[in-house]
């Protein structure tokens, strides 16, 4: 039997981290490691997902104490006001997200191809 998949590997470290996690949040936050520094509105079109989804998925990742953040509040992203307009924010890994992304890193090399 081959032993699991670096996808299904991926999302129960999700469920492990927060067992009630989204496909959207997982979505946006693998969006966000792949490229740090996106805007929400960048976010939403390269996830294919609506701003308002967008930002409500990402937010679950931010930090507990922040009023942008909404639950669970994992503190594996960071939201700053985006310094060309004010307005939109910009999304940043945190040092804990930085760590999440590794160990996802970590998994995808480890990955095991399936024979054909």
């Amino acid at each position: 039997m081959r032993p699991r998949d670096s996808l299904l590997e991926a999302l129960s470290y999700f469920k492990e981290i927060a067992p009630g996690v989204t496909v959207n949040e997982i979505i946006t936050f693998l969006y966000t490691c792949e490229n740090e520094g996106l805007s929400v509105q960048e976010l939403a079109y390269v996830s294919r997902m609506t701003e308002p989804t967008a930002s409500r998925s990402i937010r679950s990742f931010g930090p507990p104490d922040s009023e942008w953040a909404r639950p669970p509040a994992l503190g594996l992203v960071e939201a700053f006001l985006n310094p060309n307009d004010g307005r939109s924010r910009i999304i940043h890994l945190t040092e804990q997200g930085r760590a999440v992304r590794s160990r996802l890193d970590a998994v995808i090399q480890q990955a095991i191809a399936i024979a054909r």
